[in-house]
C-alpha cells in the first residue's frame, strides 16, 4: 500500500488524494515529531507563566477575556471540542473526512501549533485504521477554519462521539478505538484549539474537485469534438494560429485536443454542402473559448490551493521565534472564492454542452439528422427527455454558481463578525462537478448516437474508438426507444472515471 510521510512541509495535492481515496497510510517523519517536540516545549513554558495567552490559558472566542486555571486546562479543551462539535444534518462522505482530517494532520506536523507528538501520532493512527469520524453536513461558516467538522473529528480523538469503522458501520468511537488498539488523547493546553483552527475541509473538497475538474474538462473537449463531427462543422476553427492571437493558455489547450480528437474525420469540412453555412454556431465554434476560459480558472484555483497546502494555518500559532501570536489566517476567503469561481466555470461548460445537445436533436438545425435522433420519429421520442434531464441539470448548475462567500453571518458575540462561508461553496461545488459529469454524459450519449447515424461518412479515428469504447461499456447506440435511465447511467460511470477520456488518448496521446 503507498505510504505518504508527513514532514513539517512539503505535502501535495497528489498526497492528499492518496489519504483521502485511496486509503494510503500514513507515516510521521523524524524532522516532523522533532518540530512537533519543540513547539509543544514553547507552549508549556507559556502555560506555567502567570500571564494570559490565548487559547492556552483563556477562553475562545468571545469568551477570551477569562484567565483559565492550570487545573482546569484540560477540561477547558475537552470543553471546547464537545461544543464545537454541533453539526447537524447528513454525513459529509468519507472521502472529505479523511482529506479533512489529513490536512488538520499536515499542519499540526509543521511545529507551528504547539501539539505534543502523541496527539499527531492518535491522527496518524485512526486514519491508517481506516476510521473515519461522523462529520455532518452544516456547522462551518468557514472562519475560524471548519470549526464544527473538525471538532468532530477531534471528538474521535477523544474516544468520543461517533464513527464509521473500517467495514462501513457507524459505531462509537471509544470501541472502535479499542478494537484498532489505540488510546484516546488526553488533551492539553492549545490541543483542543488548534484540532479546530483550520481551512481544512474547505481545501481538501477544492483538491478533489480540481481533480475531477482536469478530467472533466478533457472529457467536454472530447464531447465538443464528438458533437462538431456530428453537425458536419469544421474544424479550421481550430487552427493554433487562430488561438495564437488570443493567448489564453486554456483555450489553446482546448482547441488542440478538440483538433486531435477530429484528426482524419471524414465528417468535418461538410458545412458547405447541401445547406451552406459560413459559420458554425456559437456553442460549436465557441467551444475552445469557454472551456478555454474554464481551465484558465483551474489554474488560477490550483495555485490558490498550493499556497493553502504550504500553510500551516492556526490561532494562535507557534512562529519560529518561539512567539505565540493571535491572527487571522484561518479565514477561508482565499480558498472560498475559488471555489465558487469554479462553480461559475463549471456551470458556463454545462450550460454550452446543454446547447450542443439539443442542436443535435433539432431537426431545424441538425443539418439532416432525425428529429431527436430517433429511430422513427413520432412512434419513438429518441432522446427528447433525455435533454429535458440535461436542461434541469444546467439549470440546477447555474443556481449552485451563486457565490457562497458573498455572504456573510456574524457570531460568537460579534467576535467573528465576518466570515468566509468557504465551507458552503465547496459542498455546492462538488454537488455542480457531479452534475457536470451528467451533462457531458448526455452529450457524448447523443453526440455519439448522431455520428453513428451519419451513414456513408467515416469519423475519426479517436472519435470511433470513443464511440466504440462506449458500447462495449453498455452505452447503447441508435434504434428504437428504450429505457434510457441505465444507459445515462452507463454513460455517466464512463466519463465520470476516466474511461472517456483514455479511448480518446488511444488514438491522440495524452489530451492537454
Amino acid at each position: 500500500m503507498h505510504t505518504v510521510v508527513v514532514g513539517t512541509s512539503g505535502v501535495t495535492a497528489s498526497d492528499v488524494l492518496a489519504v483521502a481515496r485511496g486509503g494510503a497510510r500514513i507515516e510521521l517523519s523524524d524532522q516532523a515529531v522533532a518540530a512537533l517536540a519543540a513547539s509543544r516545549e514553547i507552549v508549556d513554558a507559556l502555560a506555567a507563566k502567570p500571564d494570559p495567552v490565548y487559547g492556552v490559558s483563556t477562553g475562545f472566542g468571545a469568551l477570551a477575556t477569562r484567565h483559565i486555571s492550570p487545573e482546569l486546562r484540560a477540561r477547558l479543551q475537552r470543553n471546547i471540542v464537545r461544543s464545537h462539535a454541533a453539526g447537524m444534518g447528513p454525513r459529509v462522505e468519507r472521502e472529505v473526512v479523511r482529506a479533512l482530517m489529513f490536512l488538520r494532520l499536515k499542519t499540526v506536523c509543521s511545529g507551528r501549533t504547539g501539539v505534543r507528538p502523541e496527539v499527531a501520532q492518535t491522527m496518524a493512527d485512526v486514519l491508517n485504521a481506516g476510521i473515519t469520524p461522523v462529520v455532518h453536513e452544516y456547522g462551518s461558516l468557514g472562519c475560524s477554519g471548519d470549526l464544527a467538522p473538525l471538532s468532530h473529528c477531534a471528538l474521535t480523538l477523544m474516544g468520543e462521539g461517533e464513527a464509521e469503522g473500517p467495514d462501513g458501520s457507524v459505531r462509537p468511537a471509544g470501541e472502535l478505538l479499542a478494537e484498532h488498539g489505540i488510546e484516546p488523547v488526553e488533551l492539553r493546553e492549545k490541543e483542543g484549539l488548534a484540532l479546530l483552527n483550520g481551512t481544512d475541509g474547505m481545501l481538501g473538497m477544492l483538491i478533489m474537485a480540481l481533480a475531477d475538474l482536469d478530467v472533466l474538462y478533457k472529457s467536454a473537449d472530447v464531447t465538443a469534438a464528438l458533437t462538431l463531427e456530428a453537425l458536419l462543422g469544421t474544424d479550421k476553427v481550430l487552427a493554433p494560429e487562430l488561438h495564437a492571437i488570443r493567448p489564453h493558455p486554456g483555450q489553446a489547450a482546448s482547441a488542440a485536443n478538440m483538433l486531435a480528437v477530429l484528426k482524419g474525420s471524414g465528417l468535418t469540412g461538410h458545412h458547405q454542402d447541401d445547406a451552406p453555412r459560413v459559420q458554425d454556431a456559437y456553442s460549436v465554434r465557441c467551444a475552445p473559448q469557454v472551456a478555454g476560459a474554464g481551465r484558465d480558472t483551474l489554474a488560477h484555483a490550483r495555485l490558490v490551493a498550493e499556497r493553502e497546502l504550504a500553510a500551516a494555518v492556526d490561532n494562535p500559532v507557534v512562529l519560529p521565534d518561539g512567539r505565540v501570536e493571535s491572527n487571522g489566517n484561518f479565514h477561508g476567503a482565499p480558498v472560498a472564492y475559488v471555489l465558487d469561481f469554479l462553480a461559475v466555470a463549471v456551470a458556463d461548460l454545462g450550460s454550452i454542452a446543454e446547447r450542443r445537445t439539443d442542436r443535435l436533436l433539432d431537426k431545424n438545425r441538425s443539418h439532416g439528422l432525425p428529429p431527436f435522433l430517433a429511430d422513427d420519429a413520432g412512434v419513438d421520442s429518441g432522446l427528447m427527455i433525455a435533454q429535458y434531464t440535461q436542461a434541469a441539470l444546467v439549470s440546477e448548475l447555474k443556481r449552485l454558481a451563486v457565490p457562497a462567500s458573498a455572504d456573510s453571518i456574524p457570531s460568537s458575540a460579534m467576535q467573528e463578525d465576518h466570515v468566509s462561508m468557504g465551507w458552503s461553496a465547496a459542498r455546492k461545488l462538488r454537488t455542480a462537478v457531479d452534475n457536470l459529469a451528467r451533462v457531458i454524459a448526455i452529450e457524448l450519449y447523443a453526440a455519439g448516437r448522431a455520428v453513428e447515424l451519419r451513414a456513408g461518412l467515416t469519423p475519426a479515428p479517436a472519435t470511433r474508438a470513443v464511440v466504440e469504447a462506449a458500447r462495449e461499456a453498455g452505452v447503447a447506440g441508435p434504434g428504437p426507444d428504450r429505457h434510457l435511465a441505465p444507459d445515462l447511467a452507463a454513460a455517466e460511470a464512463f466519463v465520470r472515471d476516466g474511461r472517456l477520456v483514455a479511448a480518446a488518448e488511444t488514438v491522440t496521446g495524452p489530451l492537454n
